[in-house]
């Protein structure tokens, strides 16, 4: 991925993490699933790292993976506290279509959407799920599953392919999509047993 095609803040922005390492990549996985909106920065330093640093490509993993986790928690919580307004805007037109799929599959609309890449509404999943008062256990795994299949699919190619990781991913996209599908689909065979019959958190 070519940083010139950035805005001129954000490139600036994207090169500071970089030199922040792992650090950088929880801080920018944070924000953009909380309070801003950088879709894609986090892949690419995810990518950019484990070409680099091979060995190091699972803690750049955990770290992606745990910032997207505390940002999301961050907003599920607020929503939570109430947050149906919040919730309308963040999905606009598609919000009772969201409120329908979140009420009949808890699981799978934060896991699926979770490793799915823009123009999909992650957020309002996120609100949608703090709104309609998904467990906590629930929302945690799913986000965790989904984010993290995502995650280490990109390090395991960045390792594979090096610097043509990202013209792979531009020439593979379905292909892609469709092995995190399917990992999180039998996940979801999994939990959804698991999770029956845990309290509501």
């Amino acid at each position: 991925m070519n940083l010139d095609k950035f805005p001129a803040w954000l490139k600036h922005l994207v090169l500071i993490l970089q030199s922040l390492g792992g650090t950088g990549l929880f801080l920018v996985a944070f924000l953009d699933a909380s309070i801003l909106s950088l879709p894609v920065i986090n892949d690419f330093l995810l990518i950019s790292f484990s070409v680099r640093t091979p060995a190091r490509m699972p803690y750049y993993v955990l770290m992606a993976t745990l910032g997207s986790l505390a940002g999301s928690f961050l907003l599920y919580f607020l929503a939570r506290k109430g947050g149906e307004v919040m919730f309308r805007k963040a999905a606009g037109p598609r919000a009772e279509r969201i409120r329908s799929w979140v009420n009949r599959n808890d699981f799978l609309s934060i896991a699926v959407p979770s490793i799915l890449p823009p123009p999909m509404p992650f957020k309002a999943f996120v609100i949608a799920a703090g709104v309609f008062q998904m467990k906590r256990s629930t929302f945690v795994l799913a986000l965790v599953l989904g984010r993290g299949f995502r995650y280490i699919a990109e390090g395991i190619l960045a390792v594979r392919y090096g610097d043509q990781t990202f013209e792979w991913l531009k020439h593979h996209p379905v292909e892609f999509t469709l092995l995190l599908l399917g990992l999180v689909a039998a996940s979801w065979m999994v939990t959804r047993y698991a999770l029956r019959n845990t309290p509501a958190a």
